[in-house]
């Protein structure tokens, strides 16, 4: 039988380490990594290409098995779990965004957000959509689809889809990195909005430093480790 921990920590990495087989060898992407995510904190994960930060995000979010180390969601360690028991876990309480939209291109905009919200067991699933479509300044977009929608309308779309749920903790991974310049401020400026009305803590990883400031808390990765700032 799963049962929902209680514990509020939304996320909490224990010298985690991630390494990979290659043609090369073994190569270590994630070298003793701590680090803690409070109930409503943003945080922005910051470092050059190759510094591991897409790799922390995946191993966080459970989509990728740390080699060492500790990973929990809300106080459950995810290696006392199967897929099934992670996918539940973060059910309802966890959401992502890509640097990629990840929409269905055969779904309009309106579908694109309800159709998590339907197999969730929302009743009023297209309702929540029409309220969330609103939220991100695209009502009139609602029937277009994703080829009909510009890469910021796409990006507010899928921001829209991963917070109508109201997740606890929201990972985004260089949400903005396919944007030009203003609409990544459009969507930074809905993103920082949103995750402070339904309360929920983020996980952020960017390379543009005017985003990463807004964050209350930055993280800067090199070489696979979390190194202080200065």
């Amino acid at each position: 039988m799963y049962d929902i921990p209680t514990d509020t920590t939304p996320l909490k990495l224990e010298a985690v380490t991630l390494t990979l087989p290659s043609a090369a060898g073994p190569v270590e992407i994630l070298r003793g990594v701590d680090l803690t995510v409070r109930p409503g904190e943003t945080v922005a994960v910051v470092g050059p290409s190759g510094s591991g930060k897409s790799s922390l995000i995946a191993v966080a979010a459970g989509l990728e098995t740390p080699t060492s180390g500790s990973v929990s969601l809300f106080g459950q360690d995810l290696a006392d779990l199967n897929e099934d028991g992670r996918a539940k876990l973060r059910r309802n309480r966890v959401s992502l965004v890509f640097q990629s939209f990840h929409l269905l291109p055969n779904m309009t905009a309106e579908e694109n957000i309800a159709a998590p919200l339907e197999i969730a067991g929302v009743l009023n699933a297209f309702e929540v959509a029409e309220a969330w479509l609103k939220l991100v300044g695209l009502s009139a977009r609602a029937r277009h689809y994703p080829h009909q929608l510009s890469g910021g309308e796409q990006q507010r779309v899928a921001l829209a889809r991963a917070l109508a749920a109201k997740p606890s903790l929201l990972f985004a991974d260089e949400p903005t990195g396919n944007l030009d310049a203003a609409n990544a401020h459009i969507v930074a400026d809905l993103m920082f909005k949103l995750v402070a009305r339904t309360g929920a803590a983020l996980v952020l990883v960017t390379h543009d430093p005017d985003i990463a400031v807004r964050a209350d808390r930055q993280v800067i990765m090199a070489d696979g480790r979390i190194v202080e700032p200065e």
